[in-house]
């Protein structure tokens, strides 16, 4: 059975923050970073070469294919910011339309700048989000 391409490393969570060459989006990270921390009790990993993730979780789907993956994280990409929020977007339309300037993918939440959104709702749709990984799915 195929493994997901994205898996946790050894690599160093601070080393990666601080090559972050623009200084307002090390900033921001470092916001970001701390509401996961909060949210998930848990330690950054780094999931690949470029997203650090927060606690995990034990997928399995009907077709038999089975694996873990993080419950929440972040990758500072160059076009924007990107915020993985697992368990995608439609529970939480009423945050949504709270947050401010954003975009989204299935479950990636792209932000230009911090600034652009609302931090005390960006915080609350992590721990929710969180919350609702938990409640669904065995996690670590």
């Amino acid at each position: 059975m195929a493994k997901n391409k994205t898996q946790p490393t050894k690599e160093s969570v601070t080393a990666f923050i601080n090559s972050i060459e623009d200084k307002q989006k090390r900033a921001d990270v470092r916001k970001i970073a701390a509401m996961m921390r909060k949210a998930t009790g848990a330690k950054a990993t780094m999931w690949g070469a470029a997203i650090v993730g927060y606690g995990q979780y034990h997928y399995k789907y009907t077709s038999g294919r089975e694996g873990d993956f993080m419950l929440t994280g972040y990758s500072p990409r160059k076009q924007a910011l990107t915020v993985y929020i697992i368990p995608g977007f439609s529970k939480f339309n009423a945050l949504m339309r709270k947050l401010g300037k954003y975009k989204t993918g299935k479950s990636c939440l792209y932000i230009k700048r911090l600034s652009d959104v609302d931090e005390t709702i960006l915080e609350r749709l992590i721990i929710d989000s969180v919350k609702s990984m938990r409640k669904n799915y065995e996690t670590k």
